[in-house]
């Protein structure tokens, strides 16, 4: 049960910041297309919390969340698990590598907070944060794919290999951003694949500890000599090929989801921040004097456009590695 709450917790947190993200960097981009630059973290602007320390309660949260995370990853380490490739010592490494990843972004997170509040840090470029979360969502996907090779089930090592796939796609975003803070269509797959990696998380807890969601011909691991419980694992090679077929076809229709959730809310925010008729036909011709100007919110618009054909690629290459592993 434990095992469900942290996934629940850690999916909310992702969904959550993924969507923030998303909405934000639509709303700066389409307040001034020619002076956007992605942001590593958005100030709680979109309301009537604009000055004080309430514009920072997004940093506050993600820092608290982050620390639920660590205390939980490090308790659970001193925890056995027989059922592991390995057993005790294995599922010891790989949980200390786990708290080690979320510690990284903690730090992260705190040095955003050091960077918004103090003179000293906020020195530091963006990009060079976006670098370093690059670096850390690399460690990431290699932990994940780690504990993908160790795990005895099937539908374990299924879901983990997905998002340590999620979690390389992100660190290629940083680091794409790190290069081209401008990219605005960079920044918005970015907060994508968080929200991916948030709905991955949801699907994983349901697929290994909710009876109702494991695949036919899979069951819960059970030591019987020690009491341990595992995750779930398919005994047959056709429950096992049907499981993952299962898994994949799940996390395609997230894929999908993801990409569709981006359209509402670039034209919701649009209609919010009065830019909605932007390139209308209904706007005055231009003089010559405005030509240059014309051009940069016409190249704009055809970002908007191709947004979606670019979410499609990234994430969809996302999709043929976990499909050919």
């Amino acid at each position: 049960m434990s095992s469900l709450i942290y996934q629940v917790f850690t999916s909310s947190a992702l969904l959550l910041l993924g969507l923030f993200h998303l909405i934000s960097t639509v709303r700066n981009f389409l307040k001034s297309p020619r002076d956007f630059t992605a942001k590593p973290i958005h100030a709680l602007s979109l309301w009537s919390a604009s000055s004080g320390r309430l514009r920072l309660l997004p940093l506050y949260l993600i820092i608290g969340a982050l620390t639920l995370s660590f205390l939980h990853q490090s308790l659970s380490s001193s925890e056995a698990d027989v059922l592991l490739k390995g057993h005790s010592p294995v599922h010891l490494f790989t949980s200390l590598q786990s708290s080690a990843v979320i510690l990284l972004f903690l730090l992260l997170a705190l040095s955003l907070l050091l960077s918004e509040t103090t003179y000293a840090f906020s020195l530091l470029p963006s990009d060079l944060f976006f670098a370093l979360f690059s670096a850390a969502f690399f460690l990431h996907s290699s932990v994940a794919s780690f504990k993908a090779s160790v795990q005895t089930s099937d539908l374990q090592a299924r879901c983990d290999s997905i998002s340590s796939r999620i979690s390389a796609a992100s660190s290629a975003l940083c680091l794409t951003l790190a290069f081209l803070p401008r990219l605005f269509v960079a920044d918005v797959a970015l907060a994508a694949s968080v929200c991916l990696q948030g709905l991955w998380a949801l699907q994983t807890g349901l697929s290994l500890y909710v009876e109702a969601f494991i695949p036919e011909g899979c069951h819960r691991l059970l030591d019987v000599v020690s009491g341990v419980e595992g995750s779930t694992k398919c005994d047959l090679d056709e429950s096992k090929l049907r499981a993952v077929a299962i898994l994949d076809l799940a996390f395609v229709v997230h894929v999908i989801v993801v990409v569709v959730l981006v359209f509402p809310v670039y034209f919701v925010v649009a209609k919010i921040v009065g830019v909605s008729r932007r390139f209308g036909s209904y706007e005055p011709l231009p003089n010559a004097a405005d030509a240059n100007h014309v051009q940069l919110k016409t190249l704009s618009g055809a970002q908007a456009l191709l947004l979606g054909s670019f979410l499609v690629q990234v994430l969809g290459y996302v999709i043929c590695t976990a499909s050919n592993d």
